[in-house]
């Protein structure tokens, strides 16, 4: 009998894999194709949020944990994943560095944001106001961690890429039995596919579709991530991720016209050179109404949980989210009351 059954490999699926096998448990896999948000994210890891200059959710404590986590699987995968790159956001105006300064002065803050404004000295960027430098920032190469992940488990022969058949999930006394699979528990990691599952689908995941430019432009020569109305990620090679859309009622994975006429016509406002368009894609990003994760046991099937609802920050929540669902399985402790799916009990029940 294995120890776990995980349903799902983004983010979530993988980093409770490594958590899994850190702590020398068994598991299985079962990953279909269909969910595309952690192979088309920006992957970008930043605890600030560069609209309001706040720091993100826990996301110090998160960043000191995703930092070693990926170098990790960079050993592990032989796969170059964490990029450190500086964001600089750029100024709209003489408030807007103010409005800096005084968060750059914010316990807390003081360690993320550099209180010197930095002059533009790109010719590609219009920026007469500067920008301001968020430090401790990188991109994480998710494309390159979903791809490298699944090799490594289809290695070992532990992961099915099939589509999940609920009807064919029994319920035992103690463990679960899956098409001859039998396991002590299963966990849904299957990000927006949650709204198929007949055991949490109750959860308010709303999804929302995000989707990305990627440019080739050898003028641009920047090699920092530059965030105004959209941010330009480097991936090398003078080519630059574009994004992102914020789409909340389409829920395909199908690029569209709409969304890159919007990104084009905000790379305008700030990029001044010369550049082609090389690829477009998009994902449905695991969202939820109050903007946490959704972590958990379900209300009745005691065996059956959850690790979802990420949202745009899943580089720096998972590592933090998956040690958090493992310690309440196997060592009894409690889960960050945030976090946890019991504050959507009166939904399952209709309430």
């Amino acid at each position: 009998m294995l120890d776990y059954i995980v349903v799902g490999m983004g983010l979530a699926g993988i980093s409770f894999c490594e958590v899994l096998e850190r702590e020398g448990k068994t598991f299985k896999v079962i990953a279909d194709r269909s969910q595309q948000a952690s192979q088309v994210a920006g992957g970008l890891y930043n605890p600030v949020i560069l609209k309001r200059f706040t720091m993100a959710w826990k996301a110090k404590d998160q960043l000191e944990m995703a930092k070693p986590f990926y170098e990790r699987l960079e050993e592990k995968l032989e796969e170059k994943l964490d990029h450190p790159l500086r964001v600089l956001r750029k100024f709209a105006s003489i408030e807007e560095q103010n409005s800096w300064f005084e968060a750059a002065d914010r316990p807390g803050l003081d360690r993320f944001l550099s209180a010197l404004i930095i002059p533009n000295q790109n010719p590609s960027i219009d920026a007469p106001f500067g920008f301001g430098e968020v430090k401790h920032t990188g991109r994480i190469d998710t494309g390159a961690l979903v791809k490298a992940y699944g090799a490594y488990l289809a290695d070992k022969g532990t992961i099915d890429h099939s589509t999940f058949d609920f009807s064919a999930l029994n319920h035992c006394e103690d463990h679960i039995e899956y098409q001859g699979i039998k396991a002590k528990q299963i966990v849904f990691a299957c990000g927006y596919g949650l709204t198929n599952d007949p055991y949490f689908g109750y959860l308010p995941l709303n999804g929302t579709k995000g989707e990305l430019l990627v440019i080739s432009a050898p003028e641009y020569q920047e090699g920092n991530v530059i965030k105004s109305s959209v941010f330009t990620i480097p991936m090398g090679g003078a080519k630059y991720l574009v994004g992102a859309t914020y789409k909340w009622k389409d829920k395909t994975n199908e690029p569209t016209d709409e969304s890159k006429k919007e990104l084009l016509e905000k790379l305008a406002t700030f990029l001044k050179c010369d550049f082609d368009i090389v690829d477009h894609v998009a994902g449905i990003r695991p969202t939820v109404v109050d903007r946490r994760p959704l972590v958990g046991r379900h209300p009745e099937q005691h065996n059956l949980y959850v690790l979802n609802g990420f949202g745009s920050r899943g580089v720096l929540i998972a590592p933090y989210a998956s040690g958090q669902l493992f310690n309440y399985i196997e060592k009894g402790v409690a889960l960050d009351p945030e976090i946890d799916i019991q504050r959507f009990t009166k939904k399952y029940y209709g309430n």
